[in-house]
């Protein structure tokens, strides 16, 4: 009698978490289709409901077909997908490093991945592959100079070392800029502002697939990695291989920020916001689906705003991601001054 009466508590807390999560997990499945919906039906090219739906299913007028399924379409599945990935890494990151300003864009990560696809373009004129794997090398080499000058050093020396990598790597993609020909450089400066302008499926397809692979890797390990946050003594009595589950980690991260850097450009923000506000939603328990919509939501919309606030001219998703995460980066820095 006493055990169950123990045991209930615990139960009716567990569904009333389970609910909670669910609830947050609809709410942002909605508000990610509205702003899908939002940005089918708006833009230079307006057009009703009923229009954009028979384009959907490949029906109506040319025209509208073209507009929906080869411009809009693709933009709004890379916006979806790209920015779950980018949450998802940044997620990874800040549980690695024990800091809410852990992510890729802060630790150097995501200008390690830039300079690889820079390099790529210059040397080799680009193309999804080539720009592909120089992004994931350069992020990879970035990951190997932070943590083998500030991986013995504690969290706070890490995050430091991270900061100046990413400085040195932010003036070499400056200086492979300047001395590219005139429309590579042109083309790379828009290009590393992050943008999904102009994405075709041909570019949207493949790197969604391995960005999708990638997401499903990370739920498979989602298990050791919640243990890791009751700290490594604790998940080493439990049994996780402290060792190889963090390798994995910082690899399927990695992977994600260079995948998506390698299409979209350095889109700066997401991976340090989305896991925040999620876990601001979720305190006690924060699912990566969770995490994942909210990094959809928020490129999506950025990337809506972004194309619809000066119609028709068409500005970088980055550069409203970077507006919106700089007051968001101010905020949390001031709060953690105020608790000290």
């Amino acid at each position: 009698m006493t055990v169950t009466a123990g045991a209930r508590p615990s139960a009716e807390l567990r569904a009333s978490l389970r609910r909670r999560e669910g609830v947050v997990i609809l709410s942002l499945i909605a508000a990610v289709l509205v702003v899908a919906v939002i940005a089918l039906l708006t833009g230079a090219f307006a057009a009703d409901p009923g229009r954009v739906l028979l384009s959907l299913v490949g029906a109506g007028d040319p025209g509208t077909r073209t507009v929906v399924q080869q411009l809009r379409l693709p933009r709004i599945v890379a916006a979806i997908v790209f920015g779950g990935g980018l949450a998802v890494s940044g997620g990874m990151f800040q549980l690695l490093t024990r800091n809410p300003l852990g992510s890729p864009d802060v630790v150097g990560f995501t200008s390690g991945a830039f300079t690889g696809a820079l390099v790529a373009i210059v040397t080799v004129g680009g193309g999804v592959g080539a720009t592909l794997v120089g992004s994931l090398l350069g992020g990879a080499v970035a990951a190997t100079l932070v943590y083998a000058l500030g991986g013995h050093g504690g969290r706070t020396r890490l995050l430091v070392v991270g900061i100046g990598i990413g400085a040195m790597f932010t003036a070499v993609n400056h200086w492979l800029i300047l001395t590219a020909d005139l429309d590579t450089a042109l083309a790379a400066a828009v290009w590393g502002a992050g943008t999904l302008n102009g994405l075709t499926w041909a570019q949207v397809l493949p790197t969604s697939a391995i960005v999708l692979l990638l997401l499903v890797v990370a739920s498979a390990g989602s298990g050791r990695a919640r243990m890791l946050e009751l700290g490594d003594d604790v998940a080493t009595v439990l049994g996780v291989p402290l060792g190889r589950t963090k390798l994995g980690m910082v690899a399927v991260a990695i992977a994600l920020t260079g995948a998506v850097t390698a299409v979209a450009g350095p889109i700066a923000f997401i991976a340090l916001a989305a896991p925040h506000l999620t876990r601001r939603l979720l305190p006690e328990r924060t699912p990566l689906l969770a995490t994942a919509l909210m990094g959809a939501l928020l490129l999506l919309a950025s990337d809506t705003l972004a194309s619809r606030l000066f119609s028709p001219v068409q500005l970088p998703a980055g550069m409203v991601t970077i507006c919106l995460g700089g007051a968001y980066l101010l905020w949390l820095l001031g709060r953690r001054a105020r608790l000290g």
